[in-house]
């Protein structure tokens, strides 16, 4: 593994022991997984929450809560079963720079995902190697946005093998991969 992978797995994991404990989760955006128990439902939650995560984290859990609501209490189910009505409901959503066109977009993004590619972690699986996520990262985009869409709803899922460093999305995939596979995820009910 080369020096900057090295450094970046090293930060990422530093991040994910800081992330995912019950002080932090009070107050952060990684709160939003954390109410859910479904597989899913905790991936697409905390796909969203990560790609607003930038700027007040105050404003950050309050969009992404409001984002969330919308899609009632599974937001898997609402991406597979959304109607025209249910995304009317959405009309004036904005956080920062993504705005309404935006979630669209990543509405179906997901919904194409999770209906010709298993889902988040299929496409993950599919394409990550034992020394880097960025290839199943740079996949992940792709097969994304391999749906109609606006050119400038690009800039909210970084590429790697473009030059970014994909922070957020490589703290997310962390994150989830560290807690399922330790069991570890922590619900409401749990935080002690």
């Amino acid at each position: 593994m080369g020096q900057d992978l090295k450094e970046l797995k090293d930060f990422l994991d530093e991040k994910v022991a800081l992330y995912n404990n019950p002080t932090f989760i009070e107050l952060d955006p990684i709160q939003i997984p954390h109410s859910y128990t479904r597989k899913e439902d905790i991936e697409i939650s905390g796909f969203l929450s990560a790609t607003i995560s930038w700027g007040n984290r105050t404003s950050i859990v309050k969009n992404a809560k409001r984002m969330l609501a919308y899609m009632g209490d599974s937001p898997y189910d609402f991406i597979l079963n959304h109607n025209e009505q249910h995304l009317k409901k959405m009309d004036g959503f904005v956080h920062r720079t993504f705005n309404l066109v935006d979630l669209l977009t990543f509405i179906e993004g997901l919904k194409h995902l999770y209906k010709h590619k298993n889902g988040l972690e299929g496409i993950f699986m599919k394409y990550q190697t034992n020394e880097s996520l960025q290839p199943a990262i740079h996949e992940f985009k792709k097969e994304f946005f391999n749906i109609p869409h606006l050119e400038r709803t690009r800039k909210h899922l970084p590429d790697p093998m473009t030059g970014s460093a994909a922070k957020k999305i490589n703290i997310f995939i962390r994150i989830i991969k560290v807690a399922f596979n330790r069991n570890i995820l922590i619900h409401p009910g749990s935080v002690q």
